[in-house]
């Protein structure tokens, strides 16, 4: 016997006798029990796995993206699909986060289930464009019939009912007074150490050149992503051995720069194969604080003008008393993945084009997105 109590109770004791043990083939999981109903039928209950999931991207990584389920009784199926497939997929909508998929189940410390997936946000007239790259969603999930059924998609850090762990969030401000820089900064491929420096000179980020202009592949390049569709970014450079500025950049081919170097500061714009110096203006001697502002435009990516630019990208100087002069506004859909291409979105920050260029101090700040 596995358990359970026998109808007849004159054989039913501890002590035996005892049979034979019977195997039940049929009970291939764990915690069997014996059971018998009103007719003397016997009954074996026992736990396992219901089911094994298969989830699946499709459609594409862009707004035909979604996610599918389908289920089997092994690894190696077979398996049958989800009859409300897809699950989850924001295609042929008008809501704000778009290019859903990438979907993985998890189950929450509090035992509820989840789904973290991929997604982003374009703005602009359709068909919208996006620069700040793939971001991380959760949805809430509830289960009918052994489905996942799949509700609203919201950002990570607004979702989950239960409390987050602490993480430290990467510093608005950065004085580089460390011996090593915070992990937040990026750099292309590779940051030799003879190129880049927080010790030269204490409280000062050093960069010294390694190639001619940021489309080199192998630049001189200190940034952080842009993690909020308006922010503004300022750094105070010191360009008196050298060239270099603040720039935005999404690969070697997409990005916009503010330079200074010769008692000049300059924007300039690569867009593919197309590289122009958009404006000049001379600067005092010393260092100078370069900003860069990028306004998102408003919500109502259905409603907008199809010409309606996702973003516009301000790039200038300000003086000793803080009034900011513009150089340029430039149209942010030209640093998008859906003109450049790839997944990763826009990184900002330093650079050196010639010689050593110093940065005291860099400053990122989200800005108030406009409203529709």
């Amino acid at each position: 016997m596995i358990g359970g109590f026998h109808p007849d109770p004159s054989i039913c004791r501890p002590a035996g006798p005892w049979s034979d043990p019977v195997r039940l083939l049929e009970v291939t999981a764990v915690d069997p029990d014996l059971a018998w109903d009103s007719d003397g039928g016997c009954w074996c209950t026992y736990a396992g796995i219901d089911y094994w999931y298969l989830l699946i991207a499709e459609g594409g990584p862009e707004r035909g993206h979604g996610v599918s389920v389908a289920r089997g009784p092994a690894p190696d199926g077979p398996f049958e699909a989800c009859p409300a497939n897809p699950i989850l997929s924001h295609r042929s909508t008008s809501l704000e986060i778009q290019n859903t998929g990438h979907g993985d189940l998890v189950e929450a410390p509090d035992g509820s289930w989840w789904l973290v997936l991929l997604g982003v946000r374009p703005r602009g007239g359709p068909p919208g464009w996006h620069g700040i790259g793939r971001e991380t969603y959760l949805a809430p999930v509830t289960w009918a019939d052994g489905w996942p059924v799949i509700g609203a998609v919201a950002p990570v850090m607004t979702a989950p009912p239960w409390p987050p762990r602490p993480v430290a969030a990467p510093p608005a401000r950065d004085d580089f007074d460390l011996p090593r820089l915070h992990p937040q900064w990026v750099s292309v491929r590779s940051r030799p150490a003879g190129h880049c420096s927080t010790q030269d000179r204490p409280g000062w980020l050093t960069l010294r050149a390694n190639g001619s202009s940021i489309d080199d592949p192998n630049v001189t390049f200190v940034g952080r992503r842009q993690q909020h569709l308006s922010c503004r970014v300022r750094a105070l450079a010191d360009a008196a051995e050298g060239r270099g500025g603040l720039a935005v950049r999404l690969d070697e081919r997409h990005h916009y720069e503010i330079e200074v170097g010769d008692g000049e500061a300059r924007v300039s714009a690569r867009i593919g194969p197309l590289r122009q110096t958009v404006a000049t203006a001379p600067v005092p001697p010393g260092p100078v604080v370069l900003r860069i502002d990028v306004v998102a435009s408003p919500l109502g990516l259905a409603l907008a003008h199809p010409l309606r630019e996702p973003d516009l990208l301000s790039l200038g100087v300000e003086d000793r008393d803080g009034v900011f002069t513009e150089l340029a506004e430039l149209d942010g859909r030209y640093l998008s993945t859906e003109v450049a291409g790839g997944f990763t979105g826009r990184v900002i920050g330093m650079y050196a084009t010639a010689g050593t260029v110093r940065f005291d101090w860099l400053d990122y700040r989200p800005l108030a997105d406009p409203q529709a």
